[in-house]
């Protein structure tokens, strides 16, 4: 299999400013996921796509083999993550000459994955005949026992319900929270003309919550630094 790798990093965050470049156990941010990508051994390139110069400079210092200028329309704080994907993985395919039949996105944000989560991840996909694979953690809350909505007169129902009403949370059925760490495609899955992440043929690839955690404030990098100084990630 050709396999790209594709970091998708903003330069305009809204929840951490300039978080992609800040120092995180020793280098910036963005260069965790761009060093995990090709230490993994399963990645014929790794493409950055960013609206900002300073992350793309940042991403050739840090091993990037192609640097993608995404348009404004894909870089706004509206903007759909897929597309900005697929424009990526077609602008490297330009630039190599090549076709992908893999395309890995890596988020910037979720640097605690291992390339366990990489190459397992990657595997579930092309083990199997899927269209694409997610990576998701064990959730904390269970729509059949203790996640609930509000309805039009402003009363509180369980999200769902089965035949049996829930008692332990124990005997619900398991549910997990997307982490948006990985997400793997098959080229012609991605390169469908739509936008969705989950389909009749996407599977799930199981991570801990310990390597689940997205960067999207100023006490999700603290809990992050700590959790990679607790692991000796100091370089």
């Amino acid at each position: 299999m050709n396999r790209l790798a594709v970091i998708c990093a903003r330069g305009g965050s809204k929840g951490l400013k300039n978080k992609n470049l800040r120092m995180l156990a020793g280098k910036p941010l963005l260069a965790h996921s761009i060093a995990q990508a090709n230490e993994s051994g399963m990645f014929r390139a790794v493409a950055v796509s960013s609206d900002n110069a300073a992350i793309l400079d940042t991403a050739r210092e840090w091993g990037a083999d192609y640097l993608v200028t995404r348009p404004a329309e894909l870089a706004s704080d509206t903007a759909a993550k897929i597309p900005a994907i697929r424009h990526c993985a077609a602008q490297a395919e330009a630039e190599s000459g090549e076709t992908f039949d893999v395309i890995v996105d890596l988020d910037a944000t979720s640097p605690l994955r291992n390339l366990k989560d990489i190459r397992g991840a990657i595997l579930r996909l092309e083990e199997s005949d899927a269209d694409n694979v997610v990576t998701a953690m064990p959730s904390r809350r269970s729509p059949y026992f203790n996640l609930v909505e509000l309805d039009a007169d402003g009363r509180v129902h369980l999200s769902k319900t089965l035949e049996t009403p829930v008692v332990r949370r124990q005997d619900a059925p398991k549910c997990y929270d997307l982490n948006a760490s990985v997400f793997v495609w098959r080229r012609t899955t991605l390169f469908a003309d739509h936008d969705i992440l989950l389909g009749d043929n996407t599977l799930l690839y199981e991570m801990p919550e310990e390597r689940s955690i997205d960067i999207d404030s100023e006490v999700d990098f603290q809990f992050v630094e700590f959790m990679m100084t607790a692991q000796g990630k100091d370089a």
